[in-house]
């Protein structure tokens, strides 16, 4: 990989609407570098901060791994890291916060996603990271927010997953709990900080200068409860998990056939019409004509549908079905959704030069503008690659500025 020049971006990175924007990410783990991946994606300059003993710390999570034995890389740490520089240092020196200070300086914006209280007890509380930058943009991510009584507890997915309720809307039964199959709850904070960030950036544009952005795990989570949090808000019911099958809407769900399951979404009348139609079903049943009639019969209209769908095979339903305009599926592998045509013409596969584990594909961006964007891509950054070239980066412009006094 072509090193940049002092002064100047790294090589391989053009375009997008944040071009421009530098960020300093400190995140570690994922809800924090997710968000720094976004914005890298928009095509800000993002510059990740690491610890020399060993960087972020799920540079050390797996397996598996990639690459040699004696320098193996995480593919979890290549799944939200791409496009980004790294740099190291002790932010518990002199040395350290040297560096984060000078990076401060010259930074848009700060990511972080600390136990609440760390960065202020390392001595960059957002008072004095405004003192340094009255500019910068500081996103916060935390477990379960940086105030309130549980403001100390340590954030992770798992138990973020369980204590914001969404497992138990999620899984067979009420009586088995199920975790969402990514974490979802460190995905959903970086996309909220991202598009908090965002925003600051926006009325930065007016005030001239920065604000917090803070989110959560727990906040994260309950902002994605939708029509589940106000049936409890509003209507008084307490949701359970309904396996595959949507609480209010039938037929809408998995479904078996002889040789496997489709997916079906039967969203309102006129599709049930065609759908039983398709099925040999009679529409007008009291049981199943409307949409309340067929969720509080859920079981017997399941039962009835499994059965004609027991008479083929699930391709010839999936193929009947959707050339009568009913949305339905087939339920794929990662192996067939990375392999698959759709998938590959939205830029949902890239490839990437690695400097260790040379050219590698990763899950691309799921962002596109039109007319504009990221026309390339880089790798996720091994530990320190950039400690030159950024340090050079810094004392270029400290001589600009310098000159210019």
């Amino acid at each position: 990989m072509t090193a940049a020049a002092p002064g100047e971006p790294p090589a391989g990175l053009p375009g997008g609407p944040l071009d421009g924007v530098v960020v300093v990410d400190l995140g570690r783990a994922l809800a924090g570098p997710h968000a720094g991946m976004m914005l890298a994606d928009l095509g800000a300059r993002v510059i990740k901060v690491e610890s020399p003993d060993g960087g972020d710390e799920s540079r050390g999570w797996g397996p598996p791994f990639a690459g040699p034995a004696d320098a193996p890389e995480s593919t979890y740490f290549l799944s939200c890291n791409r496009g980004k520089e790294s740099v190291t240092a002790d932010l518990k020196s002199d040395a350290g916060r040297l560096l984060l200070t000078r990076l401060v300086r010259r930074a848009d914006v700060l990511v972080e996603n600390f136990r609440a209280g760390t960065l202020d007890r390392l001595g960059f509380s957002a008072e004095r990271l405004h003192e340094i930058n009255p500019r910068l943009v500081v996103l916060s991510i935390t477990g379960f927010g940086h105030d309130g009584p549980e403001a100390g507890r340590p954030g992770y997915d798992q138990i973020a997953q369980g204590e914001a309720g969404l497992m138990s809307l999620t899984g067979p039964s009420p009586d088995e709990p199920t975790r969402v199959g990514v974490p979802i709850g460190d995905l959903l904070a970086g996309m909220y900080g991202a598009f908090g960030v965002l925003a600051a950036l926006r009325q930065r544009d007016v005030t001239g200068r920065g604000t917090v952005v803070r989110t959560s795990l727990l906040a994260s989570i309950v902002g994605v409860h939708a029509f589940q949090g106000t049936r409890h808000t509003v209507a008084g019911e307490v949701p359970r998990a309904t396996g595959n099958h949507h609480p209010s809407i039938a037929p809408y769900g998995l479904f078996r056939c002889p040789d496997g399951a489709v997916q079906i979404a039967v969203g309102n009348d006129s599709l049930w019409r065609r759908f039983a139609a398709v099925l040999g079903l009679e529409a007008a049943d009291p049981r199943f004509a409307t949409g309340a009639a067929r969720t509080v019969n859920r079981d017997e209209l399941t039962a009835e549908v499994e059965k004609a769908l027991g008479a083929a095979p699930k391709a010839h339903w999936l193929a009947v079905l959707g050339e009568a305009g009913v949305p339905c599926g087939d339920v794929r592998d990662l192996a067939a959704v990375y392999e698959s045509a759709q998938a590959r013409s939205q830029g949902l596969v890239i490839e990437v030069d690695h400097p260790v584990l040379g050219a590698i594909r990763l899950p691309g961006p799921p962002l596109r503008f039109d007319g504009g964007g990221r026309a390339a891509h880089t790798a996720p950054p091994v530990l320190g690659q950039h400690n030159v070239s950024v340090r050079g980066w810094l004392d270029e412009l400290d001589r600009r500025t310098d000159g210019e006094a």
